[in-house]
């Protein structure tokens, strides 16, 4: 039975093998785990279909994959000790001369390096060896053991003596073969790719600016340290920062629904739902996992939605339902301890909201007056072709007011 790759969703056509989790000759059964598969979005498991033995793996860590193929075979109902049956079919044939066969029984068989090395060998440094154009007994120097740091070494000796002394070698060759400049080479996962090319292409076609803004928080934070125990006592979850500015940026988006759109071509889709996008830094990069429908839910169903999207992609468990579809997309960045910046937009979605760290600073009160007050800068960015620049700075400026008024928030919301 071959392990086929299943389908994932309308907009993903193709993933990469994260890691297995059994390997060659291993006794597997129904439903237990085999390998992990990431995608431009999500990491998926794939698990056995039948009990039996993995006979062979097709592609290995690392390598790309398309739907519906093909990357491992089950012997479906082998026991485990089966797994021993391909090494004895594999023997070389005896030999017909007598005289030979007596001389192949009296000397051991030996143990090639590169059969060596390729025991040892994971399949990440395999595709590494395959890629580098070098065989693993090259590689090898301790015991046989491996390791992509002997591979790059090697490569780049290889490299360069094969080269006319005229050209020069690439300058990252030249950096990995001087110990004393030592350069580790990674692979970019699936994902960071992914988003390299969406912050590329958002910067490409969008037409794409930025505004700012600060916001007083005094209001605010007198409210969380009123509320925050007894919210936290009736619905068992914190109460953030997140949802008021989840909900200031719903009555915002009602006032001004141009940042709730997207072009399609020459039309303009104005969305009447508010799914709000919470950028989350992840393990594997930055998701933007959504809340739905947050115009229709309390600041307590806010916090709890926040917070479960947040813990899943920590634990890398987001499906693609929880990132699709969302309609703006806020992004705090305040919590890294961020100043100021100018968020990238989340395409096809034309407006972002950066939050960023809150500082006591002094704040004019009066002609004669001063403070220090808890200050937050906000930064808007937005795609100027159908969004003007008054629009957006009222839009943020709507923001700033309702977060300074935190009753208003309940009216707007």
């Amino acid at each position: 039975m071959e392990i086929k790759v299943p389908e994932m969703g309308e907009s993903i056509t193709e993933g990469s093998i994260a890691s297995w989790s059994k390997k060659e000759g291993d006794t597997v059964q129904f439903g237990e785990l085999l390998l992990e598969l990431e995608t431009d979005k999500v990491n998926l498991e794939i698990n056995a279909e039948a009990d039996g033995v993995l006979e062979k793996i097709y592609k290995h860590e690392g390598d790309n994959v398309q739907v519906g193929e093909a990357v491992g075979l089950i012997r479906a109902g082998a026991a485990g000790a089966a797994s021993a049956e391909p090494a004895k079919s594999e023997a070389a044939p005896a030999p017909s001369d007598p005289k030979e066969a007596s001389q192949a029984q009296q000397q051991p068989t030996p143990v090639q390096p590169a059969d060596t090395a390729a025991m040892h060998a994971s399949p990440s440094v395999r595709k590494l060896a395959r890629e580098r154009g070098i065989s693993l007994q090259e590689a090898t120097e301790l015991a046989g053991k491996v390791s992509k740091e002997q591979i790059s070494g090697t490569a780049g000796k290889q490299s360069a003596s094969s080269q006319p002394a005229s050209v020069s070698a690439p300058k990252a060759a030249a950096a990995e073969q001087n110990p004393a400049k030592p350069v580790d080479r990674q692979k970019m996962s699936r994902r960071r790719q992914t988003i390299a090319n969406r912050l590329v292409e958002a910067q490409r076609t969008a037409a794409m600016l930025t505004t700012f803004n600060e916001v007083d928080m005094t209001a605010i934070m007198e409210v969380r340290k009123r509320r925050k125990q007894s919210f936290q006592d009736k619905h068992n979850v914190n109460l953030g920062f997140m949802s008021f500015f989840t909900k200031a940026v719903v009555g915002a988006l009602k006032a001004f629904p141009l940042l709730n759109a997207e072009i399609d071509g020459e039309d303009i889709l104005v969305k009447k739902f508010y799914d709000i996008g919470i950028a989350v830094a992840s393990k594997e990069g930055l998701v933007v996992p959504v809340v739905r429908d947050a115009d229709r839910l309390s600041f307590a169903d806010i916090e709890r939605s926040i917070g479960d999207l947040a813990g899943k992609a920590r634990e890398n468990k987001l499906s693609l339902s929880d990132l699709q579809g969302g309609t703006f997309t806020i992004t705090n960045g305040g919590v890294f301890g961020s100043l100021l910046s100018t968020p990238i937009l989340n395409t096809p979605q034309v407006g972002i909201l950066g939050m960023h760290t809150i500082q006591r600073r002094p704040v004019a009160t009066s002609e004669d007056g001063m403070e220090n007050r808890p200050m937050m800068y906000i930064a808007l960015s937005y795609d100027h072709r159908i969004v003007d620049g008054s629009e957006a700075v009222r839009f943020l400026v709507t923001i700033k007011n309702l977060l300074e008024d935190p009753e208003s928030l309940l009216l707007e919301g």
